[in-house]
């Protein structure tokens, strides 16, 4: 599998490259969600390929021909057009199928999805390596907390190596990704760089493990992101025009300004931590929690209480680390519907206490997709009650992960607010208000009672390689401080679209923040739509309200194409935002527990007379 290019022409390749670049859509830079009305989820980047695979042959390269291709990820955190063209252009100059080709914001994620896909397989795994391996891959961690089966080996030359009776992955760094040389007893090569990512290349021996890489990336890091997957191009077409992002200290600047800003923001001031998503921030923070409960807790398992329903990927991370860590269980927090959150905690919490299990639990406030909230006294005292456990002793007091995606200004940890009296952690998506949907991103603080746990979070994001990146540091710099700001202008534009429904078709059930909440300043501006149905039975019934459910969002982006958008987002600058959850690819929710519901949300700025003029019309349409 050497880079030779067989009957490719690189020629051809690189000048192909240089027009895709010079003519790219703005979007493929600057947007994190994409159209789903041009989206086959089934088929996703493989699509994207066939469609771009016809302009190359075409030698045919205009603005419209790329905006109009396929979506290829529904969410830039899985996947976006520039990542498509990166992995698809190494494919081709190393005579490898395209699906073999990944690449990943991260430097060691790619190595721990094949660790961890072996270890379950009861395979083993070395990681091969001439120098240094990348950032802070540490071994004893991966294999005493992580639990996965590694054997790493320095060699002097990797292209000499003896065989193997399990998985070999050549580790190398390099100026320009796309340079590959895999020694026939290799299986992978993962090649970073010390700023954009990694690429990870699977040969034939190894690519049975690619469903399996991809799903860690999905769950645990991102694809690379946009302005990497851009800058990685430009080197590939032209090394020596090869160059990083903002300056050290310009990053460094940037950096102080998002912490100070959180900060300010959350009213905390324990230690700010800023990763590359909120998928790979929770990430940092469950096995920081999870190697804290390992040294101080030695032997006791840990219970992850996660609600079975919730969407960005949240359970089936929970449950991917539970499948992977012995000590780890997932415990069903039933939070919608007919649930209180509440209750349903109490009643696991009695039990985990009961059974002397080190309980952490992950919510959102409001829930997703049905937007609502707990009583907050009633979740604080739930939280700071003293358990015992069977035997009589005093239970492991809970650890709150609290997810305030839609709700970021809100201010749950500081002193004196509602939850700064039990240990809690909070995390944001920054994707959303925090970047004004410009850059995938994510923070987490915590309040003065869960500061011990800011140091292993720390510790296990650099692990992770997950750290947020030059250019996402330099937009939450740029948008945070107006983040307030915007979060009540799309409230205000939330509330009057809600009330202007309830109006006009007072029969849909709407779940939305009530107004003696948001007078506290808990102003989210998402809702979800749960529009009225009719049939003889439940099936008929619910065939309906999903008829209704596409025919509302059609209308709204076929009316007002330039103000509303069929895709997963929320806390964007312009415009109104409409999807389904449970069609979504954002998370492996069981179909029974599924939420065939409108979600939308809407920004600051919109034209809200085109949209209440579009919903009349839809209205006037019902039989």
């Amino acid at each position: 599998l050497a880079i030779l290019l067989f009957n490719m022409d690189k020629g051809a390749l690189v000048s192909f490259l240089k027009e895709v670049l010079a003519n790219q859509p703005d979007d493929w830079l600057r947007f994190t969600t994409h159209r789903l009305d041009i989206y086959d989820e089934s088929r996703a980047k493989e699509q994207f390929v066939e469609e771009f695979e016809k302009l190359f042959e075409g030698s045919k390269v205009e603005g419209e021909g790329l905006k109009n291709l396929p979506t290829a990820y529904d969410y830039v955190r899985l996947g976006h057009p520039l990542s498509c063209v990166l992995e698809w252009a190494i494919a081709k100059l190393s005579n490898v199928q395209n699906q073999q080709v990944i690449s990943f914001s991260s430097s060691t994620i790619p190595i721990l999805a094949v660790l961890r896909t072996n270890t379950l397989a009861g395979k083993a795994t070395r990681i091969v390596y001439n120098g240094k391996l990348p950032v802070a891959l540490d071994a004893d961690v991966v294999k005493q907390v992580y639990g996965y089966d590694a054997q790493f080996t320095p060699v002097d030359n990797v292209d000499n190596l003896d065989s193997f009776s399990g998985s070999t992955i050549i580790v190398t760094e390099n100026s320009v990704i796309g340079e590959f040389n895999l020694s026939n007893n290799a299986d992978f090569l993962v090649t970073s760089h010390p700023v954009w990512g990694s690429v990870i290349v699977a040969s034939d021996s190894g690519k049975e493990l690619v469903p399996a890489i991809q799903h860690a990336r999905r769950r645990e890091s991102i694809a690379m992101t946009p302005a990497n997957c851009n800058l990685a191009l430009q080197a590939l077409v032209d090394p020596a025009a090869a160059s990083s992002s903002a300056s050290v200290d310009q990053a460094s600047q940037n950096k102080a300004a998002v912490v100070k800003t959180i900060q300010e923001i959350t009213g905390v001031s324990t230690p700010v931590l800023v990763a590359s998503s909120g998928l790979s921030m929770q990430y940092a923070i469950v096995m920081g929690l999870v190697h804290n409960a390992m040294e101080k807790f030695p032997g006791k398992k840990i219970g992850l209480m996660v609600p079975p329903n919730c969407y960005g990927g949240t359970n089936d991370q929970a449950r991917r680390v539970a499948a992977a860590v012995t000590q780890v269980e997932v415990v069903d927090l039933l939070v919608d519907g007919d649930n209180d959150m509440v209750s349903s905690m109490e009643g696991s919490l009695e039990q985990l206490a009961a059974d002397d299990i080190v309980p952490f639990i992950i919510a959102e406030i409001p829930t997703n997709p049905r937007v609502e909230v707990p009583d907050l006294l009633k979740l604080q005292a739930t939280l700071a009650k003293q358990r015992s456990t069977a035997a009589g002793q005093p239970a492991v007091q809970p650890v709150f992960v609290l997810d305030q995606t839609f709700c970021p200004n809100t201010p749950f940890l500081g002193e004196g607010e509602i939850l700064s009296t039990v240990p809690a952690i909070a995390y944001v998506s920054g994707s959303k208000f925090p970047s004004g949907g410009k850059v995938t991103s994510g923070y987490c603080v915590t309040n003065n009672l869960a500061a011990e746990y800011s140091e292993r979070i720390s510790f296990h994001l650099s692990l992770c390689d997950n750290e947020a990146t030059a250019f996402q540091y330099e937009v939450l710099a740029e948008q945070l401080p107006s983040m307030k700001d915007r979060i009540q202008a799309a409230y205000k534009n939330t509330r009057e679209f809600v009330n202007y429904i309830k109006e006009t078709l007072p029969t849909a059930k709407i779940n939305f923040v009530p107004e003696d909440l948001a007078e506290r300043g808990f102003t989210p501006s998402v809702f979800s739509l749960d529009l009225p149905t009719k049939g003889n039975t439940a099936e008929e019934k619910e065939a309906h309200k999903r008829k209704l459910n596409l025919q509302l969002i059609n209308s709204m982006i076929q009316e007002i194409p330039q103000d509303s958008k069929h895709c997963v987002s929320y806390g964007q600058l312009r415009g109104s935002y409409w999807t389904i959850p449970a069609t979504s690819t954002q998370g492996t929710t069981k179909e029974s527990d599924k939420d065939y519901i409108i979600r939308v949300s809407m920004s600051p700025e919109l034209d809200m007379a085109a949209h209440k003029k579009v919903f009349l019309q839809f209205v006037n349409s019902l039989e």
